[in-house]
């Protein structure tokens, strides 16, 4: 669904996922009849302008009268296009293309925050915009039986929209149909009509944890997922089937299917990444030389059928790219059981690897110590604080020690409280699809003060919030000392955010009149929330289960000033397009206890959509050795928009990473300061967590 709407010379596009892009321009004529594109696109318009401005952005452009293609470079000159007709493809928030005939200079502002396309006179330019996000188109209805439940996860792929390597970029994966579970499997007639026989197939024993381990990495290769077993009724091995090219690929039974899964699904997306830049849409990326390395044919591979391109990355050993590989983004812990079946699609949605909880006792002091460990790590260091406790108990939770597998962002759809995992539900994953189809014009947040003692963390998150409003289309809300019945008019409330700071008791969240139980309310629709007081983990779970999408929560009590250095770096990171969870993990590493806090719901859901699309993180450390030069690492990964790929902005860099991939380059203090101006990140340094531009100033002295 995209919608849009001109105000004061800019076009503002937004799609369910509210996310917005601005296009500025002068006098522009815009007409809702268009004509077709070809690309796909959901909406249309007829522009009729001089000149078009848009956010940073990868930008090509296609010629119609021939084969060419053109890049404008992220740090090259002005791109100027000869007399013809063009589609300019511009990789912005919402997918953008422009299609017109004639000549047109194609450049980027020279703070790199702007690319500009400029044409000689006022031109009629038809527009046409796609989403990132897509809602499911189908659902299938399945019983509880293993092989019901291989056939329907074979038909989740239809949302694929090619089989070859250009899959790895986000917008050509769409959202998967949903599960449902029935007394019988119906596949609509229409998954069953687009659904081809890639000659694939993933063949595991019936039984609900081989099924789900398996899936990710046959939903990503189109392939038929069957089960089978011995003649003798036992459990047969799994294995990898090419079968037009007569290929059997023996695969490990479980639990180790797990690690044979992860690295055929991590090696065949990798090298995927690296065959598709011999397609339309590639860029000069610094993985690239690999496929030399390995004697690969980019240009062969791309145009080969799906088995004869995987029958060749089948010969690559994992070790020869082991070192390579970009950190995987996401991993799920799933309860290997029928009611989980319907949960599915959303984790593939996000290409999650998918494996069985497994939990132990946390021992002694050991969360104590881990929460330390991470801290100094980060090179922190400080003193104490008063507890933000009230006199009151605080509802203890008992924590468990999860074995964790590959991957940045871990969730946990089982039983059990893990640390380091976000603590997720099967209600947050529809309550996201509910908030999708939410009409709304602005991102509306609230600010709750409900012990004035805390009111340090309140004016400086409020101040956040309002700062960012004159960026975004932002409502910022501020309310102090409200009672019971006024708190939960809020969470009532269609609010996306809610940043609470007080007190949490076993009874709830304390108000002048009593504790207010989120287990009272009917329905909540405020879409993600903070629950910033002491032992809050119970609260956020009942509100996930009442209508929230994710929320940030404690297990305990917390200390007033880590809970104010916590609250107001997550305010930060949250309203600049971090997802809750690693929102939630950059400001918790500046506190000792960091362990404390913690994520229920979908973690990798967003607010906001970042200004550069992808949130990066850059670590900055003094080489001290004389010269006065940094080492600058940057991380950019995304659980949203998994096989994108960044572009370091280092004078002398020339290549694009996938994200996954960390970057490092050795600058002079003139180099990091000019970096920062022109990159929208957190900024790690001296032990500390910073905006890019304040930063700035410091390195530009």
């Amino acid at each position: 669904m995209i919608e849009w709407g001109v105000d004061d010379r800019v076009l503002r596009v937004t799609d369910a996922d509210n996310t917005t892009v601005s296009v500025h321009g002068a006098d522009l004529d815009i007409e809702e009849s268009a004509p077709d594109i070809p690309r796909p696109v959901e909406e249309t318009l007829t522009v009729t302008t001089d000149k078009l401005r848009f956010p940073h952005a990868v930008v090509y452009a296609f010629s119609l009268d021939s084969s060419e293609r053109y890049e404008l470079e992220p740090r090259g000159a002005p791109l100027s296009l000869p007399a013809g007709e063009y589609i300019v493809d511009i990789d912005t928030e919402i997918k953008t293309y422009l299609q017109f005939s004639g000549t047109a200079t194609l450049e980027k502002t020279d703070d790199y925050e702007s690319v500009v396309v400029s044409f000689p006179d006022r031109y009629r330019v038809t527009v046409g915009f796609r989403s990132h996000h897509e809602l499911p188109a189908e659902t299938i209805t399945v019983t509880d039986s293993p092989d019901a439940v291989a056939t329907a996860i074979s038909h989740l792929a239809t949302a694929h929209k090619t089989d070859s390597p250009d899959r790895t970029y986000p917008t050509l994966r769409g959202h998967p149909p949903l599960l449902e579970r029935g007394n019988a499997l119906e596949i609509p007639d229409r998954l069953r009509a687009a659904r081809s026989d890639a000659g694939i197939e993933v063949v595991v024993p019936p039984t609900y944890d081989a099924l789900f381990v398996a899936a990710p990495l046959a939903y990503y290769l189109q392939a038929t997922l069957r089960t089978a077993a011995t003649p003798e009724g036992g459990l047969a091995r799994p294995r990898l089937r090419l079968t037009d090219l007569g290929i059997e690929e023996r695969l490990s039974p479980m639990p180790d299917l797990e690690r044979d899964v992860e690295r055929l699904l991590r090696k065949t997306f990798f090298l995927d990444c690296l065959v598709r830049n011999a397609g339309p849409y590639g860029t000069n990326l610094a993985e690239q030389r690999v496929l030399e390395t390995l004697d690969l044919d980019a240009d062969v591979l791309y145009n080969a059928s799906p088995q004869q391109r995987l029958a060749t990355y089948l010969e690559v050993p994992y070790e020869a790219i082991e070192h390579r590989l970009p950190e995987w983004h996401l991993s799920t812990y799933v309860a290997p059981e029928y009611d989980t079946v319907e949960q599915l699609p959303f984790l593939l949605d996000r290409l999650s690897m998918l494996y069985m909880p497994r939990t132990s006792k946390l021992e002694g002091k050991e969360l104590i110590e881990r929460s330390l460990a991470d801290f100094y790590r980060d090179g922190n260091g400080g003193g104490s604080s008063h507890d933000r406790a009230s006199a009151s108990k605080v509802a203890s939770v008992d924590i468990v020690k999860p074995e964790l597998r590959t991957g940045r962002a871990h969730g946990w759809l089982a039983d059990g409280v893990p640390i380091d995992v976000f603590k997720t539900t099967p209600e947050a994953y529809y309550n996201r699809l509910d908030y999708l189809e939410r009409p709304t014009e602005s991102t509306s947040v609230c600010v709750v003060l409900n012990d004035p003692e805390m009111a340090g963390e309140h004016d400086e998150v409020a101040e956040i919030y309002r700062q960012r409003a004159e960026e975004l289309s932002m409502d910022v809300t501020v309310a102090d000392s409200l009672s019971t019945a006024e708190l939960a008019r809020v969470f009532e409330h269609e609010y996306e955010f809610v940043h609470y700071i007080g007190h949490c008791e076993n009874g709830g969240l304390r108000c002048p009149d009593g504790p207010l139980s989120t287990s009272s309310i009917d329905r909540c629709n405020v879409q993600t929330f903070f629950l910033n007081a002491c032992g809050s983990y119970y609260e956020g779970i009942e509100l996930i289960e009442k209508g929230s999408v994710a929320g940030a929560v404690t297990f305990t009590k917390v200390l007033n000033d880590h809970a104010v250095k916590v609250g107001s770096t997550f305010a930060k990171l949250l309203v600049n397009g971090y997802s809750l969870e690693r929102a939630l993990g950059l400001a918790r590493s500046r506190i000792m206890m960091g362990k404390d806090y913690a994520v229920v719901g979908d973690g990798t859901h967003s607010l906001v959509q970042s200004d550069h699309r992808l949130p990066i993180t850059i670590t900055v450390e003094d080489l001290e050795d004389g010269t006065g030069r940094y080492l600058v690492t940057l991380d950019c990964y995304s659980t949203r928009v998994t096989g994108s790929y960044y572009f370091p902005h280092t004078e002398a860099n020339e290549f694009a990473y996938l994200c996954g991939t960390e970057s490092s380059f050795t600058l002079e203090a003139s180099g990091v300061a000019s970096l920062l101006r022109e990159t929208d990140a957190s900024v790690i340094y001296d032990g500390d967590l910073y905006w890019s531009e304040t930063l700035a100033q410091q390195f530009a002295r």
